[in-house]
Formats: C-alpha cells, sequence, structure tokens
C-alpha cells in the first residue's frame, strides 16, 4: 500500500509518484515502500548505510523495462536506480538513497542449458550454487568461484565481474560471458554479443542508445589504444569497470567487457548466456603448515611454478577463529594438533595448494612432483614445516568451506573493534606480493590496529580487514588515511586498490588510477546514462557536473549506531554485530541456516534483515529518551493488570491501521521458526532467537497478546494432568467444529495428540524407575556405572511417549541403568514468545531439581534435541556455569563405545540414513559424528543426510498464520527425501517426525527405535 502524498516530503512524495505510475503501468512485481524494506537494504557487506526511498521487485524483463522507460519521462529525470542481487558487496555497489531495483526474488530461473555446447542461459538473480547444482548432473560447473557463492546471484557477479579462489586457471566472470541481455535507459532491450566489423558497423549506425554506445566505446578503444596498453596493469585481477583493454579482442569488438563490472551504472542486466565447463573428476589439496605469515607469502611464488590449479593463504587469526567456530568440526582432521613428543609449534600461516585432474593417475602425478619438492625443503627458513593431504572433492570441499568462511569469522572477534572492509582486496603482481604486504602491515601496525589476512596468493590478491571500532569517531577517522596511504602502495607496486570487490564508493580513486583515460569513462557513462540516473556516484560521472562518492562523506554504520547507548548495545548483543555478510541469505534449500528467509525470498524475515530492524528499533527507542533494558526490568516486576488499559488503546489504535514502526518489527519477529540455525552457522553469531524474545517481551507490554501465545506458553504445565485422562482432550480434537474453532479462535492448526500409552505407565512395565534421591542412593558401585538419568520434555514424554519408552527399554536391554526424572516444565516456548520473567523463573526451579540430580554424579541426557540444547544456550546464558549439564542422547552413548562394542554381537547388521534436526545439526554439529560413532559401534551403518528445517520448530508450524510457510519449508528439503523407501530413514527431532507425519502421511523412528529393531532375542 503506498501511502498518501500529503504524509511525505518531496523527495518521498517523487518516488511514491514514481511507484503508482509503474503500478498504473502494468508492473507484475512487487513494490515496497514500507520503512522496515527500506531499513534491510540500506546496508550489504560495507562499512556504509544508506536508506533508499522504496524498494521494487521486478517479476520479469518487462517491469525492467517499465521502470526504464518511466525513468526517461520528463518528470522522473530526479529518479535514481541501483540494481541489487544478493547484496554482498564490500563497497556499497547497490546501496543508493533512491530506488533498490532487487532481481533476485523473482527473475532467479535457469531457463536453458545446453550440455553438448557447453553453456546455460540464466536470468539475473540466479544464485551461483544453484546453477551449480543444476549443471552438476551434467558433469559441468560454472567456473568463477566466490566465498559468497551459497547467495551471491550471476546478475550480481556480472555487475562486480566477479572471481576468486582458482582464477589463474578459470579466469573472472567476464570470461565466461557468452551473451548478455541489458535493459538500457529508455527501456530498450539489448543483447550484447562479440560483433564482427560487419556487424559492428550496422550496429553503429543505428540512431537509438544502441548505436550510440557502440559509436563511442569503438572509437575509444581505437583513439585510445596506445593509452589503455599502457595504462591497464597486466593483473588477473585488472578489475576497473568499463574494460578498455578488453573492447577489442581477437579481431572482434565486445560491449560485454564494458558492461562486465560496471556495477549497473549502465543498464540492468536480465539475462545471460554463460560458458561452462566439465568438472574435473578428482581434486586433492596439500595443506602447507609455516612459522609465519610473511613466510607463507613469499614461499607462495616458489610454489605457483609447480602448476596447481590455486593458492590460497590464511593467517594464524582467521585459523584460530575457524577452531572457535561450527565449521571446525569439518575439517580439524586435516589440521591435527602434535603428536605426544612432538615440539608445539604455533602454525601462524597456512598455504592450501589445489589440484585437479581427469584422472587419478594424473593427480597422483602433480601430487608426487609436488610433495617431493616440499619435503625436500621442510626444516629449511621460510619454509613449510608439516603438511596435510586432503583427497576427493567431498573432502577438499569441506576445506574450501572453512576458507569461505574466512570474511564473516573476521568479524566473530571480542569486543567492538571489528575487523570491516575498505582497503580488503587490494592485487599487485604476484611476486611482488611479500614486499607489499609487508609496507602495508607497517601501515596497520603504525597506527595500532590488528588485523585479519587472507586470499588468493596465486593472483596476488590479499584481503586485509583492520579493526576498527566505527562507532567511535576517532577510529573511524582512520579510514581516510589508511585508505589513502594503501592505495598509494598499490600503484607503487604497480596493482590496483580494488583488486576483486568493485569499486562502489572507492570510485573515488578512479581518476587518479585512470589518468588520461577518465575522461573516456565519463563518455562511456554519458552515452549510457546522460542525466546519472543509474547508480550515481560510482565507477563514472557523465560530466563534470556531477560527482563521485566518496569514502568518508557516505553515512557509515557507525555513524548511526552511535545513537544507541553503550547499556543498550550490550543487552542487545546478540545482533548488534552483524557485519551484513549475508550468510543467511543461503540458497541452499538442504542447508538449515533460516528456513523463512527460503520459504518467503523476503529479506526482512533473514536474521541480517531482523538485525538491522532491532538495531533501527533501538535507535528510535533511544532518540525517544527509551532504554529498553531499564523498561524491560520494569515490566517484569509488574503484575499483568498494570498498564492493561494501555495495551488496550494500543491495540485499537493498531487495529485502526494507525502506523507504528513496532508492527513492522514485529512482523519480522513472527516469521521467525526460533530454530536458533543463526546462532550456529552466522559466522559473527547473530542470535536471532535471543534477541526476538526480548523484542516480544517489550512489544507485548504496549499491545495484548494474541490468546494462542498463552496456550502454548502454558502447555508445559498443564500436560501432567491432561496426560491422566488423555481422551478428554484428543477426542474433541477429532471434532470438526473444536478444529475449526482452535484455527479461528486460537490461530492453531493441526494441534498434536496426546500418547495413548503414558509414559508413567511404559515406565511401570519395564520396571524404570524415577531419579529420586533414594533411588539413587540405594544404587550399588556397578549399578551407578551404568546409570544414566533421563530428563523429560513435554513433547516427548505427552505427546510422543513411545519414543521415551522404547529409549528406555533399548538401555535396558543394553545393559545400562535408565532413571527418569520427574517432569518439570523446561520453559523454551515461553522463552520463544517472549514471555521471559515466566521463563526466568521456571528455569530456576528446573535448574533447582537437576542440581540435584547431578550431585548424584549419575549423567543427564534429554531425548529432544531442541529442548535438551536449551540447557547450554537459552539456560546458560541466564544462570551461567549454574546451568544443568544436560547432555544429548547421544552424546552420552559415544560416551560408553566400549560398553557398546561389547553388546554389537546382539543386534543384526542394517543400515540407515539419519534426518537430523535442524539446531542439532547447527548448534550441536559434533554430535552427529557421535550418532555415527554409536551406530559404528553397534555395528550398524548410520549415513547423516544434508538437509534444510523441516518447517515446525516447536509449535511455529502448527500457527495458522504460518501454517503455509511450514509446509513450503518442509516441500524444498524434507519432502523429498520423504518420497522414495522411508524404511531406513530415522529422525532425531519430534518437531520433524511429527511434521513428517503432517505433510507425507510417513511415521519416522527416533534413531534409538531403529537401533532396537535391529537387537535378536
Amino acid at each position: 500500500m503506498i501511502p498518501a502524498l500529503r504524509e511525505v516530503d518531496e523527495v518521498q512524495a517523487l518516488y511514491l509518484q514514481f511507484l503508482q505510475a509503474l503500478g498504473e503501468a502494468g508492473f507484475r512485481g512487487d513494490l515496497s515502500p514500507c520503512y522496515a524494506s527500506r531499513t534491510v537494504l540500506a546496508t550489504d557487506n560495507s562499512i556504509y548505510q544508506v536508506l533508499p526511498q522504496a524498494v521494487v521487485y521486478p517479476r520479469d524483463t518487462r517491469d525492467l523495462q517499465l521502470i526504464m522507460e518511466l525513468a526517461e519521462r520528463e518528470e522522473f529525470h530526479q529518479v535514481v536506480l541501483s540494481p541489487r542481487g544478493g547484496g554482498t558487496g564490500t563497497n556499497g555497489q547497490s546501496l543508493t538513497d533512491g530506488l533498490v531495483v532487487d532481481v533476485s526474488r523473482h527473475m532467479n530461473r535457469i531457463l536453458e542449458i545446453n550440455p553438448g555446447e557447453r553453456w546455460v542461459r540464466v536470468q539475473a538473480g540466479v544464485v551461483k550454487d544453484q546453477l551449480n547444482a543444476a549443471l552438476a548432473p551434467h558433469g559441468l560447473f560454472f567456473a568463477p568461484e566466490l566465498s559468497t557463492s551459497n547467495r551471491a546471484t550471476i546478475g550480481g557477479m556480472i555487475n562486480t565481474d566477479a572471481s576468486g579462489q582458482g582464477s589463474c586457471v578459470y579466469g573472472k566472470t567476464r570470461d565466461h560471458v557468452l551473451e548478455l541481455s541489458t535493459v538500457l535507459m529508455g527501456g530498450g532491450l539489448w543483447q550484447s554479443a562479440p560483433l564482427g566489423d560487419e556487424q559492428l558497423r550496422e550496429t553503429s549506425a543505428r540512431e537509438d542508445r544502441v548505436g550510440r554506445v557502440h559509436r563511442v566505446c569503438d572509437q575509444i578503444a581505437w583513439d585510445k589504444a596506445e593509452l589503455i596498453e599502457r595504462k591497464f596493469p597486466k593483473l588477473n585481477r585488472c578489475l576497473t569497470g568499463y574494460d578498455l583493454a578488453h573492447i577489442r579482442k581477437n579481431d572482434t569488438f565486445d560491449l560485454n567487457s564494458v558492461l562486465c563490472g560496471s556495477e549497473g551504472t549502465l543498464g540492468f542486466i536480465v539475462e545471460a548466456k554463460l560458458n561452462v565447463l566439465p568438472i574435473p573428476k578428482c581434486a586433492a589439496l596439500v595443506n602447507l603448515k609455516y612459522d609465519h605469515f610473511q613466510d607463507a607469502l613469499r614461499d607462495a611464488t616458489e610454489l605457483m611454478r609447480a602448476g596447481p590449479t590455486s593458492i590460497e593463504t590464511v593467517d594464524s587469526k582467521v585459523l584460530q577463529l575457524a577452531m572457535e567456530d561450527i565449521v571446525w568440526h569439518s575439517v580439524s582432521e586435516f589440521f591435527p594438533p602434535p603428536s605426544k613428543g612432538e615440539e608445539q609449534r604455533p602454525v601462524r600461516g597456512i598455504n592450501l595448494v589445489e589440484y585437479t585432474a581427469d584422472s587419478e593417475e594424473e593427480l597422483d602425478s602433480a601430487l608426487e612432483r609436488f610433495t617431493a619438492q616440499i619435503d625436500a625443503l621442510i626444516g629449511q627458513p621460510g619454509k613449510s614445516f608439516g603438511y596435510s593431504i586432503a583427497r576427493g572433492h567431498a573432502e577438499v570441499s569441506r576445506i574450501w568451506g572453512m576458507r569461505k568462511r574466512a570474511v564473516g569469522l573476521l568479524g566473530n572477534v571480542q569486543g567492538e573493534k571489528r575487523p570491516i572492509p575498505f582497503v580488503e582486496d587490494t592485487a599487485v603482481p604476484p611476486e611482488h606480493l611479500a614486499d607489499f604486504i609487508a609496507e602495508f602491515r607497517a601501515v596497520l601496525d603504525d597506527a595500532g590496529l590488528s588485523y585479519g589476512m587472507f586470499g588468493h596468493v596465486d593472483a596476488g590478491v590479499l584481503h586485509v580487514r583492520p579493526a576498527i571500532d566505527m562507532k567511535d569517531p576517532e577510529q573511524a577517522a582512520l579510514v581516510r588515511p589508511i585508505t589513502d596511504k594503501v592505495a598509494a602502495l598499490t600503484q607503487k607496486y604497480h596493482g590496483l586498490l580494488w583488486g576483486e570487490h568493485g569499486k562502489g564508493v572507492r570510485s573515488e580513486y578512479a581518476p587518479a588510477f585512470f589518468g588520461e583515460l577518465y575522461p573516456e569513462l565519463q563518455k562511456i557513462k554519458a552515452a549510457f546514462d546522460p542525466r546519472n540516473q543509474l547508480n550515481p556516484g560510482k565507477i563514472a560521472t557523465p560530466s563534470r557536473v556531477s560527482a563521485l562518492l566518496k569514502i568518508d562523506e557516505v553515512v557509515t554504520r557507525g555513524e548511526l549506531d552511535r545513537a544507541i547507548p553503550v547499556q543498550v548495545w550490550d543487552g542487545y548483543s546478540e545482533g548488534v554485530h552483524c557485519n551484513g555478510n549475508g550468510a543467511c541469505f543461503n540458497w541452499n534449500p538442504d542447508d538449515p541456516m533460516c528456513p523463512s528467509y527460503k520459504a518467503t525470498r523476503e529479506r526482512i524475515h533473514s536474521p541480517k534483515g531482523r538485525a538491522m530492524l532491532m538495531k533501527e528499533w533501538l535507535r528510535q527507542l533511544s532518540a525517544k529518551g527509551v532504554d529498553p533494558v531499564e523498561a524491560a526490568r520494569r515490566f517484569r516486576e509488574q503484575s499483568f493488570f498494570v498498564g492493561l488499559p494501555g495495551r488496550i488503546k494500543n491495540t485499537l489504535a493498531r487495529a485502526r491501521g494507525e502506523y507504528d514502526f513496532n508492527h513492522e518489527v514485529n512482523e519480522a519477529m513472527q516469521g521467525c521458526l526460533a530454530c536458533k540455525s543463526c546462532a550456529g552457522q552466522c559466522p559473527v553469531k547473530v542470535d536471532v532467537p535471543e534477541f526476538r524474545s526480548k523484542f516480544l517481551e517489550l512489544y507485548y507490554s504496549r499491545y495484548l497478546r494474541p490468546l494462542k501465545d498463552y496456550f502454548v506458553g502454558g502447555l508445559e504445565f498443564v500436560m501432567p494432568q491432561l496426560a491422566r485422562v488423555p481422551q478428554l482432550y484428543n477426542w474433541p480434537l477429532k471434532l470438526k467444529p473444536v478444529r475449526w474453532l482452535l484455527e479461528r479462535g486460537l490461530g492453531l492448526a493441526d494441534s498434536p495428540l496426546l500418547a495413548r500409552k503414558s509414559l508413567h505407565k511404559a515406565m511401570n512395565e519395564l520396571g524404570v524407575p524415577y531419579a529420586a534421591p533414594d533411588c539413587l542412593a540405594a544404587m550399588g558401585p556397578a549399578q551407578r556405572e551404568r546409570a544414566v538419568i533421563v530428563v523429560q520434555d513435554a513433547f516427548t514424554s505427552y505427546f510422543d511417549a513411545e519414543v521415551v519408552a522404547d529409549t528406555l527399554r533399548l538401555l535396558k536391554q543394553l545393559d545400562f541403568f535408565p532413571l527418569v526424572a520427574p517432569f518439570r516444565a523446561n520453559g523454551k516456548p515461553l522463552h520463544v514468545h517472549g514471555f521471559l520473567r515466566q521463563f526466568q523463573r521456571v528455569a530456576l526451579a528446573n535448574s533447582e531439581m537437576l542440581a540435584e540430580l547431578a550431585t548424584s554424579g549419575v549423567p543427564l541426557v534429554g531425548v529432544d534435541p531442541s529442548m535438551t540444547l536449551t540447557y547450554r544456550g537459552e539456560y546458560g546464558k541466564l544462570l551461567g556455569e549454574r546451568a544443568p549439564k544436560v547432555q544429548l542422547l547421544q552424546e552420552w552413548l559415544a560416551s560408553q563405545r566400549e560398553h557398546l562394542q561389547r553388546q554389537r554381537h546382539r543386534l543384526r547388521p542394517a543400515s540407515f540414513h539419519l534426518l537430523p534436526h535442524c539446531t542439532e545439526q547447527t548448534i550441536a554439529t559434533a554430535s552427529l559424528r557421535d550418532w555415527q560413532s554409536v551406530f559404528t559401534a553397534l555395528g550398524l551403518e548410520l549415513h547423516t543426510e544434508n538437509l534444510g528445517c523441516c518447517g515446525m520448530a516447536g509449535t511455529y508450524g502448527h500457527e495458522t498464520g504460518h501454517k503455509e510457510t511450514s509446509q513450503v519449508i518442509f516441500q524444498q528439503s524434507w519432502a523429498p527425501r520423504l518420497s522414495g523407501d522411508t524404511g531406513p530413514l530415522l529422525a532425531s527431532g519430534y518437531s520433524c517426525r511429527c511434521q513428517a507425519k503432517r505433510f507425507a502421511g510417513v511415521t519416522l523412528r527416533h534413531p534409538l527405535q531403529g537401533v532396537l529393531a535391529q537387537l535378536q532375542g
């Protein structure tokens, strides 16, 4: 809905008129002038924050043409447009105070794959990993590699001429572009491809914009050929935008060399025809360790002579951060600590040297030559002191996955000084890299800054991120002098300031770099965009009248963050350090990261989006003199009835449609599943469920809560009573009027039924006692050694009691002595819905009971991953060291490996596939290996599937407002796994088993139920 024009200022009115005109002209996509969408798209992965006037999401090429046609009309000449793809730019390339045109939501189809001729045609919003997943069955891949490949769009790659690891062999994006379809200013659609002389003459003779741009570019290529040859550095990463050096190649004219790297300043890329390559059949990675990072850099030049596919380097800071991250569990075997008796030798630099081949024999030969060279030099000054080898695509991919997280990991250091991008992608000839970096480091050391480094040493590109607290004006002021000095250094070493991540706001250095050629760039810009409406201020201006952006004149995030008081900043630390890396925009449906974003493609429903909205919410509260931390404390001390009239009044105002930014933030927070995947997978550990609960607590101090929240929050407390007569609960739920009332009145759908047979009854039949103090005291030493206490949770104990009963049955049959802790509410549903006062009370009471049981020395374990991990998550944050130590079942069982091995003769061999719970995957990654260890010890095979979220997440999927989204999430990843033989499938999460039954009609077993079925006799 577009607001009334009288409510806005002149600039906003212009853009709202533009949106209205778009709608009237038949625009089929989405138009969003709402403040939430604008706030989320005000940032990328740079230090800057620029609020756009609105966001549009075109549905097709015709929508983009409408935008450009309208922008040509005189009344809209002041409207500026900036295209946006993945939004992962580090230099503000897609930021604008005008209109953001986001092609990633709808224009993301792979249109045609031609395996025979090895090309593919795609829309601009296709994600790089999405494309390679579609190409993989054909044995092909799109070669330019990026650390952001799971969210970077092809359009964004073209606009920044992106490249990364392996560029010395595979080149850059422009090297693989065959044809581009581009919407030009005025709405014309042009398909550009290399032209011969005759085709160029015909095209240049046209009287329209297409003819003009071809004439201008061709004239520059001829007239300035000598100057272009002299000015453009001979680098693998000759990233300049408007690439004059490659306009003419192989006797053809190629406009794509100008469009690639143009950062949306010349037109909107809508489709691309791309060259694709065969996937190398074999791969290996040699991981070399060094005493000093500088040694790794210098040695890389020598290593390149051995002809590897790529060489990447990582310093000790990045490596240490990786060790503290979720990713380390997947790569630690390749970086083993010293064995007993070996000298403890710190690793301060690593070179990752990749070899690929089309046969194992070819790969063996290359590795033998290379390792012989390394072995001969081990122990010599400046050389590697050891190495390991990862063999095969799967193992190599794991290490590259760690390397890809380096950018995000650098943002996860402690304290307010965070490594930030502004001089982070310099490129120099590789032979000069070590000397260049030595001087670079001296610049940063003189300024007293710490930093992390990693990069592509084979291409002479190193990513360097100095740690600065941008909220501190004195520290923020360092950006200018350091950038100036680094720019001068790159010129000294015949390199570039922008070797990989484009110019963006750094375009102010373009005139100095291009010198006499810069006016030629201005001519190109003027031919495409004479009024400077397309992403203005980047790369070049059409005339001297308009100016380029300057690095210290664009608003930074730090400037806005300063408005948030320290105590508020610290009180919401779970989200304030989001660095915009965009790891949460992950395309892969089989990755658990942020299912709500995958299902909706709405940026506000991503961890980054919610973090940006939360910071803006905190900033607005601070501007009004409201301290949310203090307000929450006061609210927790009040009774329910204090402030009730105000909540009623505000709720009525909301119903009348009165605007409040709180409602936009609430919409984003309500869409969160609280699955905790962000807390585990985000490189800087943004924890949306944690700050979401804080927001909801304050939001509902101003507005009335829906009844469903009270129902869900109180469910744990009434379950024990209802379970005594389950038919009194279950029978009404089978009646249509009751189901209708629940859906319409409470907003709950498909409520689960209580277990027919209670856990208490099953315990009596099995002879399993409750963990009472007298029972624990009466145990003998042998019994105590095999004892374990199962901590109940409401979902498995009352809705899925058979799973708990089978767990107890199996433990007894495996000669353990299981006990069951008396039921106490866990409180997770309370935390999820922002009942923090009540959660604190429940957590304290539950912890007190569990602490008493723990004094017996008997381990505590939980059955459901989500509920069990609450003890180390939410309880841990509330109680610190006093939080009860409750292990996951598999964690404890893995510690009993020797005992399990003695039982394996009692089990029939079998093979299973584990469908893991998303919280288990991301918060307790190592525990998946524990499942593997347990099954192996028992003589069973277990294969863990890569899987996304099932879409349930506690009660999320049962809420009527979320049912559709829940089903979409389920269909994306889980549904395909349940379409065939489901017999060997096991699911560790209650929510997952519930969702499988609900949407696929499949009854999945818990992993221990799978083991139980294999017991003989």
